[in-house]
């Protein structure tokens, strides 16, 4: 008997996550993932901190715990803090009680629930987004009715920011368009704007009353400085005006799998916040009811204790500093390796990821011949990189590099 599902047709790969899918299939003991946008210890490792098992060990040593749903709108401790890590304990909007913050899945549920509240309340339904940007971007934002425009962002002759093309798209923009800004560490190219750039980007934001909104999946996580990394967001929110903030806690605390993050709508004024709050929440309620408990009390723990707060900024920065550290070691090692054209970008980029200017084709050399695996436009996670895989990594791409036009 024929299902009433026969016309489904299989849908492709996502082409990040089947990067990974590949290389588990890949019975090689040369292998090496550089496509999963996770962190991995110099033993290549997932890792947990130190600070969230201390966390996690407290709720569960807490009786008076129960696993009843938490309202809509998800932890009150963990929205508080949230906002406060992210736009600064001394930030002026908070004071005056003028942004409305909404506990959400991680990252890609905060961008979602954002999409989904301007879409009905916004006036404007276009948003420009960079190109290059995240590959989610794109469907998160269409699936939730708002039409997408890109951006220049990514220059490939010079590896790094266009931004004059930048400047020059957002000015032709249409007046109060959306526009995504990732807050820091650039996914997929780790390139950012220096502060002086991001000052243009603001008075031209500002001036043409175009409405920010961040993706934040980095924070803490690519200097090593959670008030670094927020810079950006900052500026925006220091000048009055109102923008959305998707925050994760993905990267920063390890809690991948636990799906924790925060929307922060900064509005005009407390009461408009109050509204602002009360319709995201109508958002939310018939998508997913309320959130998970679990990962929004590790989060919450950890930032209301200034003991466990403290030990966290020490191993956030330790994560950082390791992915800094393999970005000079593979500089240094394609220098003395004498690998053709200039691998300075690599240093001057910063975050998760390198943007490594590799075409398709060479990454495809790279997989077959190396055993090295990672997205097609030759992104790779620094992350998944240790000192012991770099001369695997340099031998591929020097190859890659002579051998492949």
């Amino acid at each position: 008997m024929e299902s009433v599902f026969s016309n489904v047709v299989r849908a492709p790969e996502d082409p990040i996550l089947g990067v990974t899918v590949a290389y588990n299939n890949d019975p090689s003991p040369a292998k090496l993932n550089l496509g999963v946008g996770a962190y991995r210890t110099e033993e290549g490792k997932p890792l947990v901190l130190d600070v969230v098992r201390r966390a996690e060990q407290q709720l569960v040593n807490d009786p008076s715990r129960v696993k009843e749903y938490i309202p809509i709108a998800g932890l009150a401790d963990f929205n508080k803090l949230s906002a406060k890590l992210i736009l600064g304990a001394d930030s002026p909007a908070i004071q005056e009680s003028r942004v409305a913050t909404i506990q959400c899945l991680s990252g890609t549920g905060s961008l979602r629930v954002g999409a989904e509240f301007l879409k009905k309340h916004y006036h404007q339904s276009v948003i420009f987004i960079p190109k290059p940007t995240w590959g989610n971007h794109p469907k998160v934002f269409n699936l939730a009715g708002l039409s997408v425009e890109y951006y220049r962002y990514y220059d490939p002759s010079t590896r790094g920011l266009d931004f004059q093309g930048l400047l020059e798209d957002l000015g032709a923009a249409p007046s109060g368009a959306i526009v995504l800004l990732h807050a820091c560490a650039h996914n997929p190219t780790g390139v950012d704007p220096t502060s002086e750039q991001w000052e243009q980007i603001r008075q031209l934001i500002r001036s043409k009353s175009l409405l920010p909104f961040f993706d934040s999946a980095y924070q803490g996580f690519a200097s090593g400085s959670l008030d670094t990394d927020a810079h950006s967001v900052r500026t925006f929110v220091a000048d009055g005006g109102e923008c959305l903030i998707a925050q994760s806690y993905a990267k920063n605390m390890g809690l991948y799998g636990e799906r924790v993050g925060a929307l922060s709508i900064v509005c005009k004024s407390s009461d408009v916040a109050s509204k602002v709050e009360s319709q995201v929440k109508l958002v939310v309620r018939p998508m997913y009811s309320s959130p998970p408990i679990h990962g929004a009390s590790i989060v919450a723990t950890i930032l209301k204790s200034s003991d466990m707060y403290n030990d966290w900024t020490i191993e956030l920065k330790g994560m950082a500093d390791r992915i800094i550290s393999m970005r000079q070691q593979l500089f240094e090692a394609l220098q003395a390796k004498g690998t053709p054209g200039d691998w300075s970008h690599i240093i001057k980029q910063i975050g998760m990821f390198t943007f490594t200017g590799l075409n398709k084709e060479q990454v495809a050399f790279m997989t077959k011949e190396f055993h090295i695996y990672m997205t097609s436009d030759g992104r790779i996670s620094m992350a998944g990189l240790s000192s012991k895989t770099v001369s695997h990594l340099v031998e591929a791409i020097h190859a890659a590099v002579t051998r492949v036009a």
